[in-house]
């Protein structure tokens, strides 16, 4: 059966994808959304393209983020299993996230934790979150707590304000050589890393970004140069995610991300927003451009998605966010501007 008359799109061919079968599964999900999405398919209708226009992924419509703000942006209709929503700031509208299976955000995001650093139950996963604990619906609290669990480490766990205690479990497994992963939002990170420098061998620090306004706004270099220098370490990972999408991209130390094999991100242009390049077609090894990013684990929302993130893009699929674009919302996972 053909899988846009239906009103669902198998998982398994999200995450078992091989890079050749990309593209395939992208333009199928297309026409799946198109037909059970009424938000998109009015979208595309509105933009003149019609699923007949559609042969490759420069081909494919891009739904302004924005949307995810003012509009149910749901494929198929169903009772969400999970709602997320994006922290913001005062006074802002906030993006929500309709999850129709609390199932396929844990496949996405444990998968692709796996791919990167391996096996989950090899560490302990810090979680230093305080402005999102401090909130419901957090996309990213719901990730963290659930690598807490799979870890099976009893440290494991969130440190809200308790940076004495993150210390003790932060020095007590450098003292075990038990690997850490110390998760965290960049302004609690830098309150952590300034009242408590230490020397760190056996502990990953990985930033989410998310200044909230707290302090002056600090580039990614900048910040990872403090967090390195106050804890004797040679890199900082980071992690890439949003509300709006139920996978996550890891940069290892350096600031650029790669993605998991079922998400791709493509340039688009400031000035024109239907004028894509998608990387390994580039004419030159890097471009400057907004993010437009293709999640397909997002198959009952919307996997297309041009975000108000500006990169520089790599000619092999990676890529290094360089901040927000003029004239967009801040928001609380990314506030960075270089």
């Amino acid at each position: 059966m053909h899988p846009d008359s239906t009103n669902s799109f198998p998982a398994e061919r999200i995450f078992n994808l091989h890079s050749d079968q990309f593209e395939p599964a992208a333009l199928d999900l297309f026409r799946f959304q198109y037909a059970n999405n009424s938000l998109y398919q009015r979208y595309c209708r509105a933009i003149r393209k019609s699923p007949g226009e559609i042969n490759g992924l420069a081909d494919i419509p891009f739904l302004p983020i924005s949307f995810f703000k003012t509009n149910e942006v749901i494929s198929t209709n169903f009772t969400p299993a999970l709602v997320f929503e994006s922290s913001g700031t005062t006074g802002s509208v906030n993006s929500k996230h309709f999850v129709k299976n609390a199932s396929l955000y844990e496949e996405s995001f444990l998968r692709g934790f796996r791919l990167v650093y391996g096996e989950i139950t090899d560490y302990c996963i810090l979680g230093l979150l305080p402005s999102y604990l401090e909130r419901q619906h957090s996309s990213l609290v719901y990730m963290t707590e659930r690598l807490i669990r799979e870890s099976g480490n009893p440290d494991s766990g969130f440190y809200l304000y308790d940076f004495e205690k993150l210390q003790e479990t932060i020095l007590r497994n450098e003292s075990t050589s038990q690997k850490t992963i110390l998760l965290g939002v960049t302004y609690a990170l830098l309150d952590f890393a300034e009242k408590y420098p230490m020397q760190l061998s056996h502990t990953i620090v990985m930033e989410t970004g998310g200044m909230k306004g707290r302090g002056p706004e600090l580039t990614r270099p900048e910040v990872h140069e403090r967090c390195k220098q106050r804890f004797g370490i040679n890199e900082v990972h980071s992690e890439y995610g949003m509300t709006e999408l139920l996978s996550q991209a890891y940069a290892p130390g350096n600031g650029i991300f790669s993605c998991p094999p079922w998400m791709k991100v493509i340039a688009r242009a400031e000035d024109d927003p239907f004028d894509l390049q998608v990387p390994g077609s580039f004419s030159k090894e890097k471009l400057t451009g907004a993010v437009n990013i293709i999640d397909l684990a997002n198959i009952y929302s919307c996997a297309f998605i041009a975000t108000d993130d500006a990169a520089t893009f790599y000619n092999d699929g990676r890529y290094e966010i360089l901040g927000r674009l003029d004239n967009s919302d801040l928001r609380g996972c990314s506030l960075l501007i270089v």
